[in-house]
């Protein structure tokens, strides 16, 4: 796990609920005239909806389909990145991990909610939630089963420890039944949380719905 703590981290004197602490920081914001709530709604839509995990998706699927592309995204998966056009604040300094049978790698921000914005949006409420940042770390295996992710016991799990200077993204195993298909179809399989670490990839053959959220 990733030792690097050197987070930028302030105490506020907010409700410790994720979604309760934004709303008393935008007020604050807000009535000292420091944010337009015009602004931070176009804002806060364009990363939900424009960007979300259908960046990363992208990402993982050319990964999954083009063998160059995928050894340069676990060599300098900024670079990669950058090069598909997905780079700006939160995402700077990024590496890849790669999920395999034997390996499952999975992403958590111990000390606040560092998170890769550019590949996979906003981060959801849990990422940020205490028990996960705890938990995730100490019973990783009891954290994932909560996510109906059941490991075999030979697979280890390493937890990566996200910070202000580094964020990973996940490169979940390509199912099998994808055989022949295209990136565009392959970033339907790829999930937010596959690309975190507490799931998997969809399965080709089940439907199609939708967990960015």
């Amino acid at each position: 796990m990733s030792k690097d703590h050197d987070h930028d981290h302030h105490s506020h004197a907010i409700p410790s609920d994720p979604a309760l602490r934004v709303q008393a920081l935008e007020t604050v914001l807000v009535e000292k005239g420091l944010v337009d709530p015009g602004a931070l709604d176009v804002f806060v839509d364009y990363y939900q909806n424009e960007v979300g995990p259908r960046n990363g998706a992208r990402v993982v699927a050319r990964a999954w389909s083009d063998p160059d592309y995928r050894a340069w995204l676990f060599d300098d998966a900024s670079a990669a990145i950058t090069d598909m056009g997905y780079a700006g604040r939160q995402g700077e300094d990024m590496v890849a991990l790669e999920n395999t049978a034997q390996v499952h790698n999975m992403v958590v921000c111990t000390l606040c909610s560092c998170y890769p914005w550019p590949v996979l949006g906003l981060p959801p409420v849990w990422y940020k939630s205490a028990p996960y940042r705890s938990r995730a770390v100490i019973e990783p295996r009891a954290v994932l089963a909560e996510f109906g992710l059941e490991l075999p016991d030979d697979t280890e799990v390493r937890v990566w420890d996200s910070t202000a200077e580094l964020r990973y993204l996940v490169v979940p195993m390509r199912p099998v039944g994808s055989d022949g298909w295209s990136a565009e179809q392959l970033a339907d399989l790829i999930t937010r949380d596959s690309m975190i670490g507490t799931g998997l990839a969809r399965d080709p053959g089940a439907p199609q719905e939708s967990s960015q959220t």
